[in-house]
């Protein structure tokens, strides 16, 4: 059997498909770029997937082929291509020849017949081989040795069709699929079809006759007089039909050779193309994918910035020996690189580089200096990339560390735009005379070598930008907290765990009979495609009096189905199930595979370079995505409980941070008032909103200043909060009206910080972390309004995440200080979560008060509630 594999990848669909999947502002040059940046990741995902040893890229030439010239309306009803989608093939194009890919459009012929052309020969050769598209009619190309890969939902995910799966799917083989596209036609190509004739008509007819010929010739035996009438009156539009949906699978000008398909990418071309377009995230993912340079992916990303006439740098390292000790010791600065074992949060270091001066060192843990080494690592100063990894493997991280890619991030916090000012670096580019292949002491050296030279630029980049001071107090001491935290995990109770699941099946299965019984007929409650049919088609639902139809059929996204939910009981079931189904495979399922059976516990990792916030998320598993308010939600979080040796969880929560963190940086004195006096600020908003008395004010009142009230921390437009409230525009428009009025401080405080972020092109929260919002100056309308919305809320909701870092970094040092073995677990974003013993129970507690509380000095008091419990959801 051969070793080859041929990806064919319909470059024309999948392109199309992401542009309208991953929307993403322009870059800082106004240059679109989304497209290219979704097309990329598919690709290194397929890539990931797939392992092909040749691939190409199909791509459309015009519309103007051999179809047009037989059916001059074929594709005639399309509408023009965005340009924004046009000004990116041309990118495209220069990504491909930068990755070594063919790129191939042939005149008079389609994307489709060069991969028909391509994928069949080569499946004839014995090569297997998979098309990748998001077109259904690829799918009668399926036969021995040819699959096809259609994307769904967008671009994100896949399913493989052979011919088993098309057959148990259609009722017919995948060659067929040309006959019923003759028979009922395509709207989205305009292939007119027979009128009348639906895909179930269609696949009747296919089953009972084979092909559209013999359907043709027996239409006078089909049962129904009018669908009779319409084949033999339709005959010579039908068999068009057949021939303008068969793709060409003889292009002459094409001809599959192995060695014309092999991936040759050149390294300096795809830096240079991603760095040109300012495609940060796609150059870290195909340099991880292509086997890149530097260990880290925030390293990569520094390279961006490189000069061109640095030399090459040599790898060269000693072995380190006690008699180069006194050279670490009397260094002013140490730069280190390693390579870890072990699963975090649970690692140790196995290869250690130190860069000092031009001296570079090798250690391995095995040799007896290594813990001196340690300990002169503890008391000097270090700079470093990811200091967590390193406070995992036990190395003191201190004020003496520097994280560089603590750095980057607080730099660029936008993942997308991470990069190192280019003024303030060399060239750290691979070389000729460094090999591809490097050794671990070679990637370790380098990782310190990079580490050394960017220590000075980097430290003045942060000095420039006002960062250098929230990195020193704030990311730096936080680092030994959360891999603390991590290392400790949160019992999970297994047999609860099971307990949960069987009864969530349960319920889904009831649901599912449920949702059946209202529909009258049995289909895949998870199918947009069939819910739609069912809501729209059998059951009449509208939204606003219309069917919202998108290009891929009818949205049943939540928005939607809100709208529906009070025209038929159907409707809160399907809701209610897939927010079943979600909490069964993200938690009760997932969670279950993630408990370390050493522990007893899961491990989640708290990621610190990832929000652009500066908020705190976790992953494997998410812990701050569960429900708090729901039942169902409240049941996953019963699941966590204390573990061996603790009597109780205490979760201490912050009140209402952001808006009294507004009530601070707005300085309005209605708002401050409120907190100051330590009233129901919803209450408070309702009686001024409303032109009640505070004891007057009712619920339905509180709820929708409530709403406000929040709505206004996130730029809330009155179309929001109309649809929050169920309300019509005008009136929602008159509550924001009306708040501004009485709230005037808040209204003043939010134009200022949109105007200042128009002028400086960023907003900083008050400890002067900053996020760049280059869409401000953006000609799009909805971008630019999005940008002016980020604007408003980054600082409060920023500097929320300062203040709860700030307050876990001294929790947690009082907590040392007492010497208690009560413990931080989670940090769930205003909330500590901590599994404490009895004894200890108010002691803790007036640690946690004093911690947060003293986080900082605000106009108003820093509220925090403290509840405890035997699980998770009791101490909420």
């Amino acid at each position: 059997m051969s070793r080859e594999q041929f990806a064919v990848l319909d470059g024309s669909s999948l392109f199309f498909r992401a542009f309208y999947a991953l929307q993403l502002p322009p870059n800082a040059r106004g240059i679109h770029t989304n497209a290219v940046h979704g097309f990329a990741m598919m690709l290194v995902k397929l890539m990931r997937e797939l392992a092909p040893t040749n691939i190409v890229i199909a791509f459309d030439k015009s519309r103007t082929t051999f179809r047009t010239a037989l059916y001059p309306a074929y594709k005639g009803t399309r509408d023009k291509t965005p340009e924004e989608l046009l000004s990116q093939i041309p990118l495209l194009k220069e990504l491909s020849a930068a990755l070594g890919i063919p790129f191939l459009e042939l005149d008079g012929y389609e994307a489709d017949d060069i991969i028909g052309t391509l994928a069949t020969q080569a499946a004839a050769e014995g090569i297997p081989s998979v098309v990748v598209t998001g077109d259904r009619d690829a799918l009668q190309l399926i036969r021995t040795g040819l699959t096809v890969m259609l994307t769904k939902k967008g671009i994100s995910e896949t399913r493989a069709y052979d011919a088993a799966t098309f057959e148990e799917e259609y009722g017919f083989p995948p060659i067929r699929l040309i006959d019923m596209k003759g028979l009922m036609g395509d709207s989205s190509d305009n292939i007119p079809g027979v009128p009348g004739v639906g895909p179930k008509t269609a696949t009747k007819l296919l089953v009972e006759y084979g092909t559209i010929e013999n359907v043709l010739d027996h239409a006078a035996e089909v049962s129904g007089k009018k669908l009779s009438a319409s084949l033999v009156e339709y005959r010579d539009q039908a068999l068009l039909s057949k021939q303008l949906a068969t793709i060409e699978c003889s292009v002459p000008e094409l001809r599959y050779r192995a060695e014309d398909f092999r991936m040759q990418p050149n390294r300096a071309a795809l830096e240079a193309f991603c760095r040109e377009y300012e495609l940060r995230t796609v150059w870290r993912t195909l340099s991880e994918y292509l086997g890149a340079a530097a260990p880290t992916a925030a390293v990569e990303q520094s390279l961006f910035a490189a000069e061109e006439d640095e030399p090459a740098m040599s790898l060269e390292a000693a072995e380190l020996t006690a008699a180069d000790l006194d050279v670490l010791r009397a260094a002013k600065e140490i730069s280190i690189g390693a390579v870890f074992e072990g699963a975090a949060p649970f690692v140790r270091i196995a290869l250690l580089a130190l860069v000092c001066g031009e001296k570079r060192y090798i250690l391995r843990p095995d040799v007896p200096c290594f813990d001196e080494v340690r300990n002169i690592m503890a008391e000097c100063s270090l700079v470093l990339w990811n200091a967590k990894r390193y406070a995992q493997a036990g190395v003191s991280i201190g004020t003496n560390i520097f994280d560089l890619e603590l750095a980057d991030y607080l730099l660029h916090p936008e993942e997308s735009r991470r990069s190192i000012e280019r003024t303030a670096f060399a060239h750290l580019a691979e070389a000729a005379e460094v090999p591809a292949d490097l050794t671990d002491e070679q990637r370790t050296v380098r990782e310190a070598l990079l580490a050394a030279r960017l220590s000075a630029p980097m430290r003045t980049a942060l000095a420039a930008a006002g960062l250098l001071r929230l990195c020193q107090d704030v990311e730096l001491p936080l680092v030994p907290v959360l891999a603390a935290m991590e290392r400790t995990g949160i019992y999970v109770n297994r047999a609860a765990l099971e307990r949960e699941l069987a009864a969530a099946n349960v319920r889904i299965d009831t649901l599912v009979r449920e949702i059946h019984t209202l529909a009258g007929a049995e289909f895949n409650i998870s199918s947009p495609k069939q819910l739609g049919e069912i809501l729209f088609e059998r059951l009449g639902l509208t939204t606003g009096g219309k069917v919202k139809k998108t290009k891929t059929g009818y949205s049943t996204n939540a928005e939607t189905l809100e709208e529906l939910r009070d025209q038929h009981p159907i409707v809160d079931k399907v809701l209610t199930y897939r927010m079943w189904t979600k909490l069964r495979s993200t938690y009760l399922e997932g969670i279950g595979g993630l408990i370390r059976p050493a522990t007893g516990r899961v491990h989640t990792s708290f990621n610190q370079t990832v929000t652009a916030t500066g908020r705190l998320s976790s992953s494997d598993p998410n812990l701050q995505n569960i429900p708090v308010r729901t039942e169902e939600g409240r049941a996953v979080r019963a699941l966590f409980e204390p573990g061996e040796g603790y009597d109780e969880l205490l979760s201490a929560d912050y009140s209402q941070i952001e808006l009294r963190i507004l009530a601070h940086m707005s300085g309005d004195a209605t708002l401050i008032d409120a907190f100051r006096s330590g009233q129901d600020v919803h209450a408070r908003t309702a009686a001024e909103v409303f032109g009640v008395p505070l004891d007057a004010v009712t619920g339905e009142q509180r709820r929708r200043a409530k709403a406000v009230n929040f709505g206004i921390v996130y730029g809330l437009s009155d179309f929001g909060l109309a649809r929050d409230l169920g309300i019509g525009r005008k009136e929602a428009a008159g509550y924001i009206e009306r708040y501004f009025e009485r709230y005037h401080g808040v209204r003043v405080f939010l134009d200022k910080i949109v105007a200042d972020a128009h002028v400086n092109g960023y907003v900083t929260t008050l400890y002067g972390r900053r996020r760049d919002l280059p869409a401000l100056n953006s000609r799009n309308f909805m971008q630019r309004s999005f940008a002016e919305r980020m604007a408003m809320n980054t600082p409060i909701q920023g500097t929320a995440a300062d203040l709860i870092k700030i307050a876990m970094i001294r929790a947690y040092d009082a907590l040392c200080a007492a010497n208690v073995q009560s413990r931080i677990l989670l940090q769930v974003h205003d909330e500590l979560v901590l599994e404490v013993v009895e004894a200890e129970v108010e002691a803790v507690t007036e640690i946690l008060r004093t911690a947060m509380s003293g986080a900082a000095e605000l106009l108003v008091p820093l509220a925090v509630d403290v509840h405890i419990g035997k699980n998770w959801a009791e101490a909420k």
